[in-house]
């Protein structure tokens, strides 16, 4: 009889077809965790952008600033540079 066959059902298996269970299930759970608190961080940031159009705060731009916030400076200054550059050539 092979290793398992001879586990009893109440034993969980720890490798099967080469694979280690044990770690598979604690990876799979870590991620399932993670996926919860990422929903419950959009909730709450729902609720904040929510607040600041109530507040009277237009929430695109809010999320343009955030955007442009993450960027390296120089890389704005390049964006703000060339987005003139063409409303001027538009007659903007």
């Amino acid at each position: 009889m092979s290793e398992a066959a001879e586990q009893t059902k109440d034993e969980p298996d720890s490798d099967v077809g080469g694979i280690a269970a044990d770690r598979l299930r604690s990876i799979i759970e870590r991620v399932e965790r993670l996926e919860e608190e990422r929903k419950a961080l959009g909730d709450d940031i729902k609720d904040i952008m929510g607040e600041a159009k109530s507040a009277g705060f237009d929430v695109k731009v809010i999320r343009q600033i955030i955007r442009i916030r993450k960027q390296e400076p120089a890389d704005v200054e390049e964006m703000e540079t060339l987005l003139d550059l063409y409303r001027r050539a538009l007659g903007m």
